[in-house]
């Protein structure tokens, strides 16, 4: 018993000497200390950025003033695909928000397809708007198709058009309405290192034919490389449009490639996980055996696995329905004659902790911040 005291004691002086920068280490042992130490500060931060990111979204940081309403417009709304959950949220704010302004709203459907996107932008053309709204698809991309309206005087704003928020560069988009969405990628990635206590095996599920997903792809694929103690096994590039089609067959490969070692599934849009859960649940796999977040948009389908337990533990849900009325007073406030906000809402991640509150007991996620009551004050609308 003594030569175990005595042994514990000249132990803890080593510690404290190490500590105090006295005596030093072998290589080894002090490059394993460093990592440790680095391993630690490193969750440290993601578990910061992550709780503040599941915060209460009860603070309005939009405008509080701007033009009255511009009453009677006719708005055309081109939505990619109305197939994607986020996409038909949003459309559904813009249609709520447009009959409190007094617009009328005619929609139309890409269909997820080229040809789609330009036929309907010829067919919203040929319904002689007053302004055009865009969701989806790539703002510059799009631009030959475009620049009709703008040689009409028909103003354009647009719903995850490009890479960032505000105006979109070589385009008459006037606004790109979006959270930031490297910022989303970040937390959806740094969500899914403090779950697995920074020792995750991610696949990256994008879509590289559209820039936004790309960028939010390599985001996410950065942050988990620069977990130490994390492996990015891939991304994995699988089309939005051909979720239903691809999606099973891609998720029984990588099942059979990376076995346990696939622990954390990361994907643009929780779309993917729509095709996805489905086969984890015919395999037989346990609902803790792999762990889904999502950097957008925050669907209904998404709520209902997230509240259940099944598969997905978090999401970074975009306030949709905001959303929809944020596209209406920036189109407004153009009408107007008026510069847009460029306001950029705060990134938040919806996870089994916090699902009940800002609107997650509706399955969506609707701030509890009184944008409605404001933007009617604004456009001076009962």
């Amino acid at each position: 018993m003594k030569g175990l005291l005595v042994h514990w004691v000249l132990a803890c002086a080593q510690s404290v000497a190490v500590a105090q920068g006295t005596i030093a280490l072998p290589a080894s042992d002090a490059s394993a200390i460093a990592a440790a130490d680095a391993t630690r500060n490193y969750l440290a931060d993601a578990r910061r950025v992550v709780d503040a990111a599941a915060q209460p979204a009860t603070t309005w940081i939009g405008p509080r003033s701007g033009p009255r309403a511009q009453p009677g417009k006719r708005i055309a709304l081109v939505n990619e695909d109305l197939r994607n959950g986020g996409i038909l949220a949003v459309d559904e704010g813009v249609l709520e928000a447009a009959k409190v302004i007094g617009w009328s709203v005619k929609v139309f459907d890409s269909g997820g397809t080229p040809e789609g996107r330009r036929k309907m932008l010829a067919d919203a053309l040929n319904s002689r708007p007053d302004g055009l709204i865009i969701f989806g698809g790539d703002a510059r991309a799009l631009a030959p198709w475009l620049q009709p309206f703008a040689e009409r005087g028909i103003p354009i704003v647009g719903w995850h058009v490009a890479e960032r928020a505000g105006p979109v560069q070589g385009t008459p988009v006037a606004m790109n309405v979006s959270t930031d969405p490297l910022e989303v990628a970040r937390v959806a990635a740094l969500a899914a290192i403090v779950q697995s206590g920074g020792h995750a095996g991610v696949v990256v599920f994008s879509d590289t034919n559209y820039e936004l997903p790309k960028a939010k792809a390599e985001a996410m694929a950065a942050v988990v490389r620069g977990c130490a103690g994390c492996t990015l096994l891939e991304v994995r590039d699988v089309a939005i449009s051909r979720n239903a089609e691809l999606m099973p067959g891609t998720t029984r490969e990588l099942l059979a490639r990376y076995g346990k070692r696939w622990t954390h599934a990361l994907a643009i849009n929780d779309i993917y996980f729509d095709y996805a859960v489905p086969v984890l649940t015919q395999v037989g796999l346990p609902n803790t055996a792999l762990n889904m977040l999502s950097a957008g948009d925050g669907s209904e389908s998404a709520f209902q696995r997230i509240r259940a337990g099944t598969f997905q533990t978090g999401t970074v849900a975009e306030p949709l329905n905001l959303h929809g009325w944020q596209l209406v007073d920036e189109m407004n406030r153009l009408f107007a004659g008026e510069h847009v906000t460029g306001t950029v809402f705060p990134v938040h991640l919806v996870t089994a902790n916090n699902i009940d509150a800002d609107g997650g007991d509706r399955l969506l996620y609707d701030p509890a911040n009184g944008y409605r009551d404001i933007y009617r004050r604004i456009w001076q609308r009962p």
